[in-house]
């Protein structure tokens, strides 16, 4: 290896940050290493086969303002805010060495007195609470590996959104394992997200025994940037990816019982069946037909039916919208 490249966005776009990384990945040059690091605000960023229904408080994370977005690599969903550090280590195969990128982490950790320790394969924790969570993905011959450092993220909002549970859901998607989580800023009141970027490029001096230079406009392609954060904000890439699962739900209004099952794929139903108890039981027959082929929780599942509505109809579409949109808390 040759030269050590570093870049650091200056931005919190999740869907122009992940185009950045994507970009890198295919510009990095022949016997390089490139340290990008950046941030993201509010966003929770899922595994590239994960269902995002089953992972995420979609509608409240979309509420109150943030992102959702999935990146390239597998693994488990993760939260980020403007108090986490991401960093990406991308290389061409025969310059990749995650022994010596994990170096990397654990040294700018340790420099602040903190004994850092890598666990398994993708966690890196201090006493058994983790603070990085580390995913890979290679592409041909061009790889990188990419995680958080943890600094003062909001612990509660993370709680908010990655917490699901109660829906029946059946996904053939990867699920996250939870664990215990701990901000660095806890255990030592010097690290800061500007301390922690320097610690990062002094420790890939250190490992690497070469001093980083910063990225040339070279290596970052702007029009590429631009189709990719296209690509990464898209409905079909967020929501529409190829992970069928089965949502099912029960309610009971003042109408009736109402029992709902969904087969959904590439984010759009396939397959409806109700169960109720209601009077208006061709109508109900007839609601179930109109949400094949809807987007899964998009107001278009239920948006008209205009065929002789009644207002105890209208009624009833609308409580079974809010059922279908709503989220478990």
């Amino acid at each position: 290896m040759r030269q050590l490249i570093y870049y650091i966005s200056e931005q919190m776009n999740p869907w122009r940050n992940l185009a950045i990384e994507e970009a890198l990945l295919m510009k990095v040059p022949k016997d390089t290493v490139i340290l990008y690091l950046w941030r993201n605000q509010r966003t929770v960023v899922i595994g590239r086969n994960q269902n995002c229904f089953a992972e995420c408080n979609v509608k409240c994370l979309e509420e109150e303002g943030g992102y959702l977005a999935r990146r390239l690599s597998g693994g488990g969903s993760v939260y980020h805010d403007d108090q986490n550090l991401n960093f990406t280590f991308l290389a061409n195969a025969e310059d990749y060495n995650v022994d010596m990128q994990m170096e990397v982490i654990l040294r700018a950790v340790k420099s602040f007195g903190l004994n850092a320790e890598k666990t398994g394969r993708n966690d890196i924790t201090i006493d058994g609470r983790k603070f990085s969570g580390n995913a890979f993905y290679q592409n041909k011959e061009k790889c990188y590996h990419h995680g958080t450092l943890l600094i003062h993220t909001d612990s509660e909002v993370m709680s908010r959104y990655l917490n699901v549970s109660g829906e029946k859901l059946k996904s053939k998607g990867v699920a996250s394992v939870k664990a215990r989580v701990v901000n660095l800023g806890e255990l030592s009141p010097e690290i800061t997200v500007e301390t922690m970027k320097k610690a990062m490029l002094q420790a890939a001096e250190d490992v690497y025994g070469i001093a980083p230079v910063k990225a040339d406009a070279g290596v970052c392609d702007q029009e590429l940037i631009a189709r990719l954060e296209k690509k990464n904000a898209s409905w079909e890439w967020r929501y529409g990816r190829k992970i069928p699962f089965t949502w099912e739900k029960e309610r009971r209004f003042a109408w009736g019982n109402v029992h709902i099952r969904l087969d959904v794929n590439e984010g759009v139903i396939q397959q409806a069946v109700i169960y109720s108890d209601a009077i208006d039981v061709e109508w109900i027959a007839a609601l179930a037909d109109y949400m094949v082929q809807k987007r899964f929780r998009s107001p278009l599942v239920t948006e008209t039916l205009e065929t002789d509505m009644t207002k105890e109809r209208s009624m009833i579409l609308k409580d079974i919208e809010l059922m279908m949109m709503e989220e478990e808390e």
